[in-house]
């Protein structure tokens, strides 16, 4: 059984920094496309960042580019999502994902979730 488990969010004041963090288990996940995503209240789910997982190609949203750094541990199995310059609009609940194959910015390509962990950014 896949599980994607975030953790990492938090309170945290503008211009300050939070790293996310995703344990991925229950199948190799050679081939497959790892992203965060995020939705704040009344939103829809908003790309933030994918990586390949055997290779470092990756891709952002225009909103978080120079701001956000996706990163893999190839020994805890785990995907990062560091979060620097936070702003107020950043504030969401940021979801871990996969599906296989390429990068893809939709949410609806992908097949597996984690629960999600609250990010928010005071001003």
């Amino acid at each position: 059984q896949v599980q994607l488990v975030e953790s990492g969010g938090g309170l945290v004041q503008a211009g300050g920094s939070l790293r996310l963090s995703c344990v991925a288990s229950g199948r190799s996940f050679s081939g497959y496309a790892m992203a965060w995503f995020r939705q704040a209240p009344g939103k829809g789910r908003e790309f933030v960042a994918a990586r390949m997982w055997d290779v470092s190609t990756t891709s952002y949203g225009d909103s978080v580019k120079g701001r956000f750094t996706i990163s893999k541990d190839n020994a805890k199995n785990t995907i990062y999502l560091q979060m620097n310059s936070l702003k107020p609009e950043d504030t969401a609940v940021y979801y871990c994902a996969s599906r296989w194959g390429g990068l893809r910015k939709d949410s609806a390509r992908y097949d597996d979730w984690g629960q999600g962990t609250q990010v928010t950014v005071s001003s």
